[in-house]
């Protein structure tokens, strides 16, 4: 029997990121070979003959799964029974700016989104927030969507991951493959903790590899969290390619099983974690999917203390900007 159609939404659908993402996922990158989907892209009305073209060329494609697409500048309607969105469209951040004028932006649109999320989608949806600051837009959308539960909202720390596995790996001179168990504690900002300290590379822990500490605590940790400045120092744009290919890794690690002894860094609601942040915050942790498709966070990780100040001042800085976006744009931010 055929498989029913799966309806994919993505927001700021003619962008820069969102380009690099739609044709991977009308080609089954996601879902896999044989699964039909849909695609709802939303964009604003000034951006409306821009989509048009991406939707001609995703047409022109020919794509065999691509059965329907849909799109439109009202997130109500654009957001009619999917199952996965990607909630990439938001202000980008350009040289210099600083964090709160992108929240001050940012955060009203995910205000609407969210409402719109909860009036539209399908209940089950799984939404991952590419937009930045996506840690607290995450937090302002799932808000504002009650009926959808928190646990399906994800903020993606997956291209913190993915850099993450690249600097660790060419530094051992091994595939990117070989290296598991990296960590992402907190935010998607300078803030971030890349922890290597349960790091393995080809099933043996970091500390079998002559990598020196000082490199570690120094050169890979502020490497990973300053690469998007420099890359938007760079090209004058943030991360687009990387940050689609990391967006299609983190969905699937959301709704595929985990392979046993390994795990995914994701941000997620806060609320009843085992390591004591507090909560109502999207903070990252490290994840793992189970079999009937719910995740958990994996327990009983240590913290060294160096790591654990990195880690609290992460924490900070969510509550922060939580209490600038509660002042600034009078969302309510609290999950019970």
């Amino acid at each position: 029997m055929p498989q029913p159609l799966k309806r994919i939404a993505v927001t700021g659908g003619a962008g820069q990121i969102a380009y690099s993402l739609l044709f991977r996922l009308a080609n089954g990158d996601l879902l896999g070979a044989t699964q039909p989907i849909g695609l709802h892209l939303l964009e604003i009305p000034e951006a409306m003959p821009i989509l048009q073209s991406v939707a001609m060329e995703l047409e022109d494609c020919a794509f065999p799964l691509l059965k329907e697409i849909i799109i439109g500048s009202n997130p109500d309607e654009v957001f009619k029974e999917i199952d996965y969105a990607f909630l990439v469209g938001a202000k980008p951040r350009g040289p210099a700016m600083e964090r709160k004028d992108l929240l001050n932006e940012n955060g009203k649109i995910f205000v609407e989104q969210g409402r719109a999320l909860n009036k539209s989608a399908n209940p089950h949806v799984i939404v991952l927030v590419v937009g930045n600051p996506c840690n607290t837009n995450c937090l302002i959308a799932l808000s504002h969507a009650p009926r959808i539960p928190p646990q399906n909202f994800h903020a993606m720390m997956r291209l913190d991951q993915n850099r993450a596995v690249s600097l660790l790996a060419k530094k051992a001179n091994v595939n990117s493959h070989e290296v598991t168990r990296v960590v992402i504690w907190g935010n998607h900002s300078s803030t971030q903790v890349p922890d290597f300290t349960h790091v393995h590379i080809k099933n043996k822990p970091l500390i079998n590899f002559p990598i020196s500490q000082h490199w570690l605590e120094n050169d890979f940790m502020s490497g990973v969290q300053e690469r998007g400045s420099k890359i938007i120092a760079a090209r004058g744009k943030s991360s687009a390619a990387s940050a689609a290919h990391a967006a299609i890794d983190a969905m699937k690690a959301i709704i595929n099983p985990t392979p046993p002894g390994e795990w995914y860094s994701s941000g997620v609601i806060s609320n009843h974690n085992p390591y004591g942040i507090q909560e109502n915050l999207v903070f990252s942790f490290p994840c793992r999917t189970k079999e009937d498709k719910t995740y958990e966070i994996v327990k009983d990780l240590p913290w060294h203390e160096w790591i654990r100040s990195k880690i609290m001042a992460s924490e900070s800085e969510l509550i922060e900007e939580r209490t600038f976006v509660k002042d600034k744009i009078g969302a309510h931010l609290h999950i019970s």
